[in-house]
């Protein structure tokens, strides 16, 4: 293994590295696109770059990323067959409503690469479960290509790969809408646990598969995005209940295979489920970010000690500005940084806005930094 590969590995380890490594976690289309107008990339760089492929590798050359965080595959762990995507109606001030592939209905403003609004769903009851949803939600062989898994086995590349876990609540909430799982909890919660159930065991088939193929992993991976700005979208009590148990098998059976960084991507404030996911086995906050309210890594290593891994939390706002800020911005998570087991990451993807020469600059002072 290369030292790209090894330094964040290392950090996350405890152990002494030559430098920082700088990594990222990708970009908004719609800055490629920028990127692009302005002349820094041509425009097929900019077209089909996704985190971890060759494009997005020559782009980390460029600007002088060591590698992109976010590299993961996973097997095909959502409803199998989705939903067919469908144009339902265009509206007067330009939306569109759409069928999305997890059967929410939402409005969409085409070009647009932020979140959708949700409109209406379709998973309203057990009749809707067991007819629409169910069915989709079942393990079969062929959701994991063995062939393409089989050439995840190659210890010397270059950088880190994960093995994404999928999730145990997220997915649920963008089925059945925030507004939809909120009346579920309270009008029928056998239901929304027995939805649960049936999806993270899918999802704990679909790793169990992957890993029985041979293919090895650096660390693995959950998204969830149940929290907003104010914390989290249920009770953290109903939240255990359902989910606990679901965490602590799926993170059991990576570390039978030897991967022992297992992190969990959530946006917005995280603090009251952290224990929660702490205790069910995840143990790296990635990304951790900034937003509106601020740092939330050194008080979560405060409370739970060096086992509580990070990567993310450097406020990637400051790379729309000057080199000021930008210093000011490694200024700030140097404490961070020498706390240990925590490596640095623009907090999540790069937007519009985001100027070439300050990502080049950022890399450059990261990569002059010594642990």
């Amino acid at each position: 293994m290369t030292k790209n590969k090894t330094r964040a590995l290392d950090i996350l380890h405890y152990k002494p590295v030559d430098r920082l490594p700088a990594v990222h976690f990708g970009y908004w289309q719609e800055l490629l696109q920028e990127w692009a107008e302005q002349g820094h990339i041509s425009r097929e760089l900019a077209e089909n770059n996704w985190d971890g492929s060759d494009k997005d590798r020559e782009l980390d050359k460029m600007l002088g990323w060591d590698h992109n965080w976010y590299c993961t595959v996973c097997a095909n762990n959502g409803l199998n067959p989705p939903f067919e995507y469908k144009e339902l109606e265009v509206l007067p001030d330009g939306f569109i409503r759409v069928q999305n592939p997890e059967g929410l209905i939402e409005r969409v403003r085409p070009g647009a690469g932020s979140i959708p609004a949700e409109d209406d769903y379709q998973l309203k009851d057990r009749k809707a479960f067991e007819e629409l949803y169910k069915p989709k939600m079942q393990f079969t062989p062929d959701r994991v290509d063995v062939e393409f898994f089989k050439k995840f086995n190659d210890t010397e590349r270059d950088y880190p790969v994960g093995l994404h876990l999928g999730s145990v609540l997220g997915s649920v909430r963008n089925m059945l809408s925030v507004v939809g799982m909120s009346y579920m909890l309270c009008d029928d919660y056998d239901l929304m646990h027995e939805i649960v159930d049936t999806w993270a065991d899918m999802q704990y088939q679909c790793a169990k598969a992957v890993l029985e193929t041979g293919a090895k992993f650096d660390f693995a991976h959950f998204w969830e995005d149940i929290c907003f700005k104010n914390g989290p979208l249920l009770s953290p009590m109903m939240f255990e209940d359902l989910c606990a148990a679901h965490y602590k098998r799926i993170t059991d059976l990576v570390r039978s295979y030897g991967i022992d960084i297992i992190s969990l991507d959530c946006d917005g404030v995280t603090d009251k489920l952290l224990p929660i996911w702490y205790e069910n086995g995840v143990n790296t906050m990635f990304p951790i970010e900034v937003g509106t309210w601020g740092d939330q890594f050194a008080a979560a290593r405060k409370k739970f000690g060096k086992g509580m891994l990070g990567v993310g939390g450097m406020d990637k706002r400051v790379l729309r500005e000057d080199k000021a800020a930008v210093d000011a911005e490694i200024e700030r998570i140097k404490p961070l940084i020498e706390l240990g087991g925590f490596v640095p990451c623009p907090d999540h993807r790069l937007m519009p806005g985001t100027k070439w020469e300050l990502v080049q600059y950022y890399t450059d002072r990261i990569k002059s930094l010594k642990i």
